[in-house]
Order: structure tokens, then sequence, then C-alpha cells
């Protein structure tokens, strides 16, 4: 579905006077996206994640440089004509929905965004809205009324209603208690589940586990592995990477392993 070959991105800036330099901040990275899987890019702060869904999705600032291959069912990846409709976002901040709109108006305009007609398009949101778990009470709610995970959730109801066949997650699970934050991503595992690619971007290596089919391990801008989730067990021994493996062996799951008591 999504193919990523040496997608490098660097950021024009002043050097003295008259003269520039490109500062690096994604460097040769290549990884896929399946229709019926997600795939779960970790990282820390820093690391490249929002870079390379910016990059996917056509919006980095004009002093980027890019270079690398982005390619869309088998096309030349056009972020403009894709973006809204193809590929969908589902953005890092509920700040994204308009504070002044009841979160039903704002899945009606995605509805008209989509092109159903207006007629449609009322019914077509509470259906959007039901399908995760959000009723016409959440409906007639001011964002600010809703919790973050139905705030969250009202933003998949947005990304998916033109049944976008990939789907980006970024960092859907921030600022989220463990019982939404896997309810959000078990959504996402639906969606995954009904044929759609669903990209995470995420710094929560052990919320994304589960529902995960691969993990790409982003670090400084580089990709230091992409391996599949079950490789993410025991001491880490089927990970090639040390940086995955010190990444999940730093986890409650594994233990807690270090170098010292591993």
């Amino acid at each position: 579905m999504l193919e990523v070959s040496q997608l490098s991105i660097g950021f024009r800036r002043p050097l003295g006077l008259w003269r520039r330099e490109v500062v690096p901040a994604l460097r040769d990275v290549s990884l896929h996206v399946r229709a019926g899987e997600v795939l779960a890019v970790i990282g820390a702060s820093g690391a490249g994640k929002s870079l390379l869904a910016q990059a996917i999705l056509g919006l980095l600032p004009g002093n980027a440089e890019l270079s690398g291959r982005l390619r869309f069912q088998g096309a030349p990846l056009d972020p403009a004509t894709l973006r809204g409709h193809r590929i969908a976002l589902v953005p890092q901040s509920i700040a994204w929905l308009d504070p002044l709109v009841r979160a039903g108006r704002q899945v009606e305009w995605a509805a008209g965004r989509a092109g159903l007609p207006t007629a449609q398009r009322a019914s077509a949101a509470a259906t959007a809205l039901a399908r995760f778990g959000l009723d016409s009470a959440a409906a007639r709610r001011f964002p600010h009324q809703l919790s973050g995970g139905m705030a969250r959730r009202a933003m998949l109801a947005i990304a998916t209603l033109a049944d976008a066949e990939l789907l980006i997650a970024d960092e859907p699970t921030n600022g989220l208690d463990p019982e939404n934050a896997g309810r959000v991503l078990g959504h996402l595992r639906m969606l995954a589940d009904s044929g759609r690619g669903v990209l995470v971007i995420s710094h929560d290596l052990a919320a994304v586990l589960p529902q995960a089919d691969r993990v790409a391990i982003l670090s400084d801008g580089t990709l230091q592995e992409t391996a599949p989730a079950a490789a993410f067990r025991g001491r880490g021994e089927a990970l090639a990477s040390p940086h995955a493996r010190a990444l999940w062996q730093a986890l409650p799951e594994a233990g807690f392993l270090t170098a010292e008591t591993g």
C-alpha cells in the first residue's frame, strides 16, 4: 500500500551572511505499510516520527529538503490529491477540534468534505460516531465537554468518514489513561482488520504492542529496525538492533531487564 524508500529529510538554515547549510533530520528511512495491518513507528521525541508523517501527507515546511521515494498503491505519492481522501490523519492534539462547534457538527463537516449530499451528512456522522462508541449525547457536546478518550474517538470518526485506505495516527494515546489508550488503539486495530493500512506514530511501545503487527524503531533520525510485534518477548533475542532490545528490556513486560540484571 505505502512504500517509503531511502527517505531523507533536512532543513535549510542560514550559515553566516551568504551561505546556507542543510541540517539532516531523517536519514535513509525505508519501510512499508500493508493493507490490513498496523505498523507502529516508535521513537523518543526528536527521533523523526512526526517528520515521516508530514512527508507522507505533504505537510513539511518550506525550508525542508526531501530525497527518496514515496509510493502509494504502486504509484508515486501525490499528497495534495490523496490527503483527506485516500490518506487520512488522526492528529496528535485534540486542539485540532474546533472548540466552538459541537462534535457531531464537526463530523458532519467531514461528511461534506467526503462528498456526501447534504441530506445524508447527519446520518453518516451519527453512524461514524456510533462506530467508535459515541452516542447522540456525545455528539451534542463541545470538545471541552468530552473526555480525552472521547475527543480522540471523535477525531477517528472524522478521519475515517471518507473511507481512507491509509490512516496515520500521530501519538493517539498521548495524555490518555491505560484504559482509554487501549480503547483507542483497539479501534485502530479494528480499522486495520477491515482492510485499511494503519500507521501509528508513538513513543509508547508498551501501549501499541498488543495491537501492532510490526514495529519500526526510529532513533536520531535513522531506522534502527523493523520487527514483528511478536519479536518483543523474552529478553528480546529475536530483535536485531541493540536499541530495540534496550527499549523492550526497559519495559515492565520484560521485567525491566538491564545489562546488569539480564
